[in-house]
């Protein structure tokens, strides 16, 4: 009886070659994935031009802060696929408003941002046809 021996398979340079390709291959791959889906995603810019935004940073402290110390209270409400602002003084009348413009900024996404002008819905609110997508937003009135 005579037996067939084979001979075990001889790692060669061929085999090497095959393995850097791949290897290289795959990290060539997963960067160029990486890039493209970095380059279509959101940009993470905050601000254009963060000088002109921190020159501005104390003027609209102190907008905020005299606005505060006038006791005003301003109630917004979304639901039902309707926007309403209203706003009222310290004894609770409401304070006469010639428009209300509503600013919902998406914290990741520019391009979901959407400016709203409210229009007179009686004596003491503002109100507009909108209904932001579900998630978080920056609300400016």
């Amino acid at each position: 009886m005579t037996a067939n021996a084979e001979k075990p398979r001889e790692f060669t340079g061929r085999h090497m070659l095959a393995i850097i390709l791949a290897f290289f291959g795959v990290v060539i791959a997963v960067n160029l994935t990486m890039a493209t889906l970095a380059n279509t995603s959101w940009t993470g810019l905050v601000v254009e031009n963060t000088y002109v935004a921190s020159q501005q940073f104390n003027k609209k402290a102190e907008e905020g802060r005299a606005q505060a110390a006038l006791g005003w209270t301003g109630k917004l409400t979304i639901a039902w696929g309707e926007v309403r602002y209203g706003l009222t003084d310290v004894a609770g009348k409401p304070v006469p408003l010639h428009g209300v413009k509503v600013l919902f900024r998406h914290p990741a996404y520019e391009k979901e941002d959407k400016s709203v002008t409210l229009a007179p819905s009686s004596v003491q609110e503002f109100a507009a046809q909108h209904m932001p997508k579900d998630g978080v937003w920056i609300v400016e009135v």
